[in-house]
């Protein structure tokens, strides 16, 4: 499938040492672009050592900022803007303008796709050496490419100041299966948590319309990293909870980081958590 017509090509920040040992494909927010967004990032101070970037914590690594195409946000009285795909006013939530999102979603994930398959032909390891991720917007993006991920297993799935598109309903879904469940067997917990992956899964690969090549359980066998400011103005802290709180019901490994004094952007402090959420445990990024 070709997407050159609508989206960009990426911008490619290659490593400051060789070998390459791992991939990051990292989605800006609405109305930015990858040029404007990945620069940025890499050189942003992580704290408390205000030498170390993600560029040289990581200098064997590869960073793809991809750039969401142009298209009209109902939101901006349709004004034209990057974005991965069309949403209304997050706060408060309103259900019934849910299926703005259907399209651009649809397209945004089957590009995303694309580009994962591309970068694990690029990186010795494979899909284990891919991080995949965003912010704010494209934090959104990342997720529901992830959870509709067919593949092997990424390295992590991260997200600064984002959300989950339709994360009440497949909470819902999950609870319902959960509650089925119970009358149906004697021993339920590893089970109930597959079934309620399953049918959320499920439920958001119909709504947009995408084909199931393989089952798209990763995400339950990925970690996941999650940060988010106080004081965001944009996308409320609250609808960050909501998404670790559904991930985490559906039996997702999710790491949850709240910063005060944090607005609608990353920081130092985040950037460092992310860090060592990237070389601890059984990930051991480096």
């Amino acid at each position: 499938m070709s997407f050159e017509r609508d989206f960009p090509e990426p911008l490619v920040v290659g490593p400051q040492k060789q070998p390459l040992k791992q991939t990051f494909i990292l989605l800006h927010g609405r109305g930015s672009s990858g040029p404007n967004f990945g620069p940025d990032l890499l050189a942003h101070a992580i704290i408390p050592n205000g030498s170390e970037t993600l560029a040289t914590k990581f200098p064997h690594a590869r960073f793809v900022f991809p750039s969401a195409p142009l298209s009209r946000a109902h939101v901006y009285n349709r004004s034209l803007t990057h974005q991965w795909f069309n949403n209304w006013k997050l706060d408060p939530p309103a259900q019934e303008r849910e299926q703005l999102q259907v399209p651009g979603l649809q397209e945004t994930t089957k590009y995303l796709h694309m580009l994962i398959k591309r970068e694990i032909e690029l990186v010795p390891g494979g899909a284990g050496s891919v991080v995949l991720g965003g912010l704010s917007q494209g934090c959104a993006a990342a997720l529901v490419a992830a959870l509709l991920w067919g593949g092997d297993d990424l390295g992590a799935v991260v997200g600064m100041c984002g959300w989950l598109p339709f994360a009440g309903r497949m909470q819902d879904l999950a609870s319902t299966e959960e509650e089925d469940d119970l009358f149906e067997r004697d021993n339920v917990a590893e089970d109930d948590a597959q079934d309620a992956f399953d049918a959320a899964v499920e439920w958001l690969r119909e709504e947009l319309d995408i084909p199931a090549r393989s089952k798209s359980d990763m995400l339950k066998r990925t970690p996941v990293f999650l940060g988010h400011g106080f004081e965001d103005d944009r996308v409320d802290i609250w609808l960050g909870r909501k998404t670790a709180s559904c991930l985490k019901d559906i039996g997702v490994d999710v790491c949850w980081k709240e910063y005060e004094g944090l607005a609608h952007w990353y920081s130092g402090d985040m950037l460092r958590d992310l860090v060592d959420f990237l070389q601890s445990g059984s990930l051991a990024l480096e």
